[in-house]
């Protein structure tokens, strides 16, 4: 993420699975980072180094994605988020704040619901929040397998080249590790993804520890039609059920909030952090 800093990787078996994660080792508070559906530990190139100057940073691999394990059966939510449990056990980690983009927003957010003490305070960017039957879930999850295939077809140059014509908004810093990701993820994973789990409204409401909320603005198109998932509507819903819930707008932003919206993002997230482990 930072080739002048001393970042470290390594290997932990969490829930049965081999995870990669990677660490920037800093002298302060744990801070993990879940990232989203055909990305990796190492799609937080802005993140990542901002917080690492004042947090002891983790990301990682989730299954299937990265340089993890891919699990050979199906499985659900509930198994990411008893992964995510898993790495903070493994290392050791003692209440560390989780940050979760997407589908990392989903793991942060039941692992917070499952694992209650685990974790000091969760962010959660623009999670999949949203009231839809389990088919409709499974057809987003077959779309995504279409488009890592029509990802994997071209060279990660030709990837980069293709993130700098229709990701605007992002620094050029996102396109590399993006591309490289989508390489990296293997089909198979997504494949065995079930797309069930429980819903966001029951997850919600067992969350115990403070939880910050970013949400975007759904009407952003982005040439791959991204818009931000959580509405107004589902983020008033969600602080209602949420027991220490706050929600932060950043407007102009779509679903990849910290790509396209990096400045709001960080002032609102180092904010929250600091506030938790002061």
């Amino acid at each position: 993420m930072n080739p002048n800093s001393a970042w470290s990787s390594g290997d932990v078996i969490a829930n049965g699975l081999r995870i990669r994660y990677y660490r920037s080792g800093g002298e302060g508070p744990s801070v993990v980072l879940a990232h989203g559906i055909t990305d990796s530990g190492e799609c937080w190139p802005r993140v990542a180094p901002v917080l690492a100057q004042e947090f002891d940073v983790i990301t990682y691999d989730a299954r299937g994605h990265g340089h993890s394990e891919t699990p050979r059966a199906p499985y659900s939510s509930v198994e990411q988020a008893d992964d995510l449990a898993g790495l903070i056990t493994a290392l050791g980690l003692e209440q560390p704040c989780l940050v979760g983009h997407s589908m990392g927003a989903s793991t942060v957010s039941l692992a917070a619901a499952r694992h209650p003490g685990l974790m000091r305070a969760i962010v959660l960017e623009d999670p999949p929040w949203r009231d839809i039957p389990p088919e409709q879930t499974r057809g987003r999850i077959g779309g995504y397998q279409e488009r890592l295939r029509e990802y994997q077809s071209m060279s990660v140059e030709e990837l980069v080249a293709f993130g700098r014509e229709n990701r605007l908004g992002w620094d050029v810093a996102e396109f590399e590790p993006w591309a490289e990701a989508k390489h990296q993820c293997q089909i198979e994973a997504l494949a065995q993804m079930t797309g069930l789990g429980p819903p966001w409204q029951e997850v919600a409401a067992q969350i115990q520890c403070p939880t910050l909320l970013i949400t975007g603005d759904a009407e952003v198109q982005s040439a791959a039609g991204l818009g931000a998932i959580v509405t107004p509507e589902i983020a008033q819903e969600a602080l209602a059920l949420l027991r220490d819930g706050r929600v932060v707008h950043i407007p102009g932003a779509g679903h990849n909030i910290r790509r396209e919206g990096f400045e709001g993002y960080r002032e609102a997230v180092l904010a929250f952090l600091r506030e938790q482990m002061s």
